[in-house]
């Protein structure tokens, strides 16, 4: 799976990773039902920090199409609410599986 983090590249992410990567993911769509907003940056923080220490940074001349996009973790929540649109930002373990 490839993973872009906006400011900062693509990471490649195996799929092993995915269903902490979820996880994350979920923390980011609680924290913007509950309008948190630092719960969010926080939430967006570890979600950063899992792809770039689990994933293989790709070279920035890599131009193949991401399959999740990780916005940037100083966020509003009025933007996050406008990206969710009642999804997360990685594609769910299940959707992924084959």
């Amino acid at each position: 799976m490839i993973v872009r983090l906006m400011g900062e590249g693509q990471f490649r992410v195996d799929d092993a990773l995915l269903a902490r990567l979820n996880e994350l993911d979920a923390d980011v769509s609680r924290a913007v039902e509950a309008g948190d907003e630092r719960a969010l940056w926080t939430s967006l923080q570890a979600l950063g920090d899992a792809v770039r220490e689990g994933g293989e940074k790709l070279a920035n001349e890599d131009l193949r199409p991401s399959d999740a996009i990780v916005p940037p973790e100083d966020l509003s929540l009025e933007e996050a609410r406008e990206l969710l649109a009642d999804v997360g930002f990685i594609p769910d373990v299940s959707v992924t599986a084959s």
